[in-house]
Order: C-alpha cells, then sequence, then structure tokens
C-alpha cells in the first residue's frame, strides 16, 4: 500500500517512500528478488499486456528496483526514476534518447571527466557534436544555444573543482529554445539539492556513492519528469543496462540512513575544511559551503546541505613532497569513488579535461572526501602529511 508522502519533510520520505510491507508478509525491507524468469500462471495472463510494475522477466524490473526507484523519485521531486548498473552508464543512457546525428549538446566545462569523453570520443562516431561552456555562463548560455542544440548538461558543484552554476538561469535559457537539461545530483542527492525544482527536466547519480553510502556496492540512478521518462526509459531497455538486485537492496538499505549520514558528512567536512583554510600549505580550498568559494552565494540560494566531497589547492610542491604527504596518511586511503563512510584522499589534475576555462592553480590539488571518522582525528592524520611533506626538498 503506497502512502501519501506529499509535503511530508526529508527524513520521513526516506524512512517510507517505496515500501510495502504488507505486500511482503509484513517484512518492513522489500526483498531481494534475484530473478530472471517470472511464469505466468496462465496462458491468457502470458499474453496478456502487462503494466511496467507488473513483473513479467527480471531485466525488466522487480519490486526490489522498483522499491529504490520510488524512494529516488520522491526525494528528488521527480515522477519516476530509472536505475543503472554504474553511474557512467546512467549518464550515457540520460543522454541518448535526446540526441540523433546531426544534433548538438553542450556541456560544462567541469563535468565528471567520464562524461566528458562519452561526448567526445563515442558520440562523435555517430554525428553529435559538443561544445563545453564556462560554469559561470548563467543565463548568458543562451548566446551558445544552435538550432540544433538538444541537450544542456549540468554538473553542480563541478568535479574536481566544485564550481556552482546558475542552474534556474542557464535552465530558463535552455528551454525557451526547446533544450532538455541533464544534471549530475551525485554530490548534493536529491536531499540537499532538488533538480527539478530548480529547472532541470533528468537528474543523474552515481548511487555508487552517497545513496549507497557504504563503498560496497556499484549503482546509477535516472530521475525523470514525466515527459523525459518515456524516452529514457525506452532507451534503458534498449541499452539493456539492468542494475542488479543484491546492489539495488544494498542502496535500498543505505538510502534509508541517507538523512543522518549526510548530516555527519557535512559537519565534519566543514570543520576539516575550516581547519585547512588555516593552514600555510594550503592556498584555497574548493567547498561551496565556505562563505569564501565563488560559488557559495549560488549554493546558499538554491542547496540546502554540502556533502563531504572537496578539493584542496596546496601552495606550490613538487612530486615527492606530494608523495611523502600521501604515503603519510592513515587513517585516509587512496582509491576512486567516494560518498562511503570511510575518508579517502586523491591527486588530482583536471587541467586536460578543461576547454572552455583554464585551470591555473597555484600549486598541486587533492581532493578529499571526509567521511564519518572524529574530525580531530582526520585533522591529525593531514597534519602528519603536511609535516612529513617538510621533510622532502
Amino acid at each position: 500500500m503506497s502512502k501519501n508522502l506529499k509535503g511530508k519533510q526529508p527524513e520521513t520520505v526516506l524512512t517510507h517512500s517505496g515500501r510495502d510491507p504488507l505486500a511482503h508478509f509484513g517484512a518492513v525491507n522489500t526483498p531481494v528478488f534475484r530473478a530472471s524468469t517470472i511464469l505466468a500462471p496462465s496462458y491468457a495472463d502470458r499474453k496478456r499486456e502487462k503494466g511496467e510494475r507488473e513483473p513479467r522477466y527480471g531485466r525488466r524490473g522487480t519490486p526490489t528496483t522498483f522499491t529504490l526507484e520510488d524512494v529516488l523519485a520522491d526525494i528528488e521531486g521527480g515522477d519516476q526514476c530509472v536505475l543503472c548498473p554504474s553511474g557512467l552508464s546512467a549518464v550515457t543512457t540520460a543522454i541518448l534518447p535526446f540526441v540523433s546525428q546531426g544534433d548538438h549538446i553542450l556541456m560544462a566545462d567541469c563535468v565528471y571527466g567520464p562524461a566528458r569523453n562519452f561526448t567526445t570520443k563515442f558520440l562523435p562516431r555517430y554525428g553529435v557534436e559538443t561544445t563545453f561552456f564556462d560554469p559561470a555562463v548563467g543565463g548568458g548560455i543562451a548566446s551558445l544555444i544552435q538550432d540544433n542544440t538538444k541537450v544542456v548538461y549540468l554538473e553542480a558543484p563541478g568535479s574536481q573543482t566544485f564550481e556552482m552554476q546558475d542552474m534556474p538561469a542557464i535552465a530558463a535559457a535552455a528551454h525557451a529554445r526547446g533544450c532538455i537539461v541533464i544534471t549530475d545530483n551525485t554530490w548534493a542527492t536529491g536531499l540537499f539539492f532538488k533538480p527539478f525544482a530548480h529547472g532541470c527536466d533528468v537528474s543523474v547519480h552515481a548511487a555508487t556513492k552517497y545513496i549507497v553510502g557504504h563503498s560496497d556496492a556499484m549503482l546509477g540512478a535516472i530521475t525523470c519528469t514525466e515527459a523525459t521518462y518515456g524516452p529514457i526509459r525506452e532507451m534503458w531497455s534498449l541499452l539493456g543496462v539492468a542494475a542488479a538486485p543484491d546492489d539495488v537492496y544494498l542502496a535500498t538499505r543505505g538510502v534509508r540512513t541517507m538523512q543522518v549520514r549526510l548530516e555527519q558528512h557535512q559537519k565534519n567536512a566543514t570543520e576539516v575544511a575550516k581547519w585547512l583554510q588555516g593552514r600555510a600549505e594550503v592556498a584555497r580550498v574548493l567547498y561551496p559551503a565556505l562563505e569564501s568559494d565563488p560559488g557559495h552565494a549560488l549554493w546558499k540560494r538554491d542547496f540546502t546541505g554540502a556533502s563531504g566531497l572537496f578539493g584542496v589547492v596546496l601552495q606550490p610542491a613538487n612530486e615527492a613532497q606530494l608523495e611523502a604527504f600521501f604515503d603519510a596518511l592513515e587513517l585516509f586511503g587512496m582509491g576512486s569513488s567516494w560518498g562511503g563512510y570511510e575518508s579517502l584522499a586523491i591527486p588530482a589534475d583536471p587541467g586536460g579535461n578543461r576547454t572552455a576555462t583554464k585551470w591555473a592553480p597555484e600549486g598541486p590539488l587533492i581532493r578529499l572526501h571526509i567521511g564519518l571518522e572524529n574530525p580531530a582525528d582526520l585533522m591529525a592524520d593531514l597534519d602528519a602529511g603536511f609535516a612529513a611533506m617538510k621533510t622532502v626538498g
């Protein structure tokens, strides 16, 4: 039995959306349906045209899948959601329905690298061109929209460098020319940013990150408006990019606690980021939640919170010093991805992925994900890293 969650607070939505215990013998959580073959009770039922929520084959979805789709659509304010096996598959599946040979895409210069690669290395084979734009363009994007522009693709804050974008202004200009606006909402999740309330038509996620929340499953999600759902669902079906049931279950379990996790990530990250601002080794901290950040005004206007991921531009340092810093860290792991309970630190160099803007930092860039450890312990770990740098000439 679905519940009327309209007007309910985010914590309540995350707790109750998509659950129907009476349909599953009273079990609070929707069970994991590991199904390929789903039997029909009769010849007539087999021949009957079934709705999307009537399981007929494992790839098409089961109650396990539908549960998470409902939660994500509800928390973001969308109409429907489609799950994919990875964040990148969500990105590509969201773009493809809206472009054909001869079409054009506008993409923020700060997007996730693999999303950029898809538009520069794959889509040109099929006659689709992409132009990258300065994330600070705002309503000025109107001058970049061509007659064949079909999609405007955003990501705020930007990948690695955390630039904000004026999404309502960009969306208004894009819609005036009939373009679909897609945004990557992985950093904020639907908890801290409502993409549809700010003019977006499609929201994509690497659900691997905060939605799963425990670094143990890979998943993508595409949340849609009523108008964009049909084309995206059809493309999803054509590509066969179905998510595995166990990964979906882990994401559903993770999303139930996303509110409390993200609040703690934000608290810890803000404390560590402010501490880093006072370090002599640090030139800049790239975190929109800080008042000193160039994107702070936009973040404060449109977002209700910040997650645990941000960038740190160091003062000039050589490779040996950078190596000493990372090798001295004990609590911060070095690994791709983020959004789990643990803290991570990796070197980053977005310069090769910029064409509309120039990345000219004072020194090396490191990307930090602040986990759920005690901030004092994390700051002590970073302090040890900085101390190690000083031992290397």
